[in-house]
């Protein structure tokens, strides 16, 4: 990791960057990858969720002058999705049976591909497997699917959300904890 970026867990004073952080990557990273009714619709589908910050399973990646990356992992049933976001499911996971998840990774486009994300997944999938959990899940979005396939994801069921007003496309991917990527 560069020694200008910290990883520690977010708080609430956070909020307000992470919300600017969050637009910032929807707007700016997806925009290569989906029209700008998809863009503006991942917006209304995705996003800070605020149990993880509760959870104490949601962490930041900071740079001088501010924010590089956020994401988290989660030990409940929501996949994916903001507080807005319609059709949470707060029930707890089993980690005998089901598959931790990873959550509302976004990256300031800023500091795109200098291991941002890779420095939070790993410490979301170490702090899943201390849980207990031996398998972790996320959603991932067209701009984020190569970094989950360079970290080891498989693909597990590719999906539409038209939630926010038009089909935005997704893909459900799955990791083995304690696997090292390809």
């Amino acid at each position: 990791m560069n020694a200008a970026l910290t990883l520690r867990l977010a708080t609430d004073a956070d909020v307000p960057a992470l919300e600017a952080l969050i637009d910032a990557a929807i707007g700016e990273l997806m925009d290569s990858f989906l029209r700008p009714a998809q863009v503006q619709a991942s917006r209304l589908i995705m996003g800070l969720d605020r149990q993880l910050i509760a959870d104490r399973s949601y962490f930041v990646v900071a740079a001088a002058g501010g924010l590089a990356g956020c994401g988290g992992w989660s030990r409940r049933a929501t996949h994916y999705g903001g507080d807005h976001s319609p059709g949470r499911d707060a029930t707890l996971l089993n980690p005998s049976r089901d598959a931790a998840r990873v959550r509302a990774m976004f990256t300031h486009p800023a500091f795109v591909r200098r291991g941002v994300g890779r420095l939070i997944l790993q410490r979301c999938e170490s702090a899943a497997a201390q849980a207990g959990f031996a398998r972790v899940e996320l959603v991932a979005t067209l701009a984020g699917r190569p970094l989950y396939a360079a970290c080891g994801y498989q693909p597990i069921e590719a999906f539409e959300d038209s939630r926010g007003g038009v089909p935005v496309p997704l893909l459900r991917m799955g990791k083995a904890l304690g696997v090292p990527p390809p």
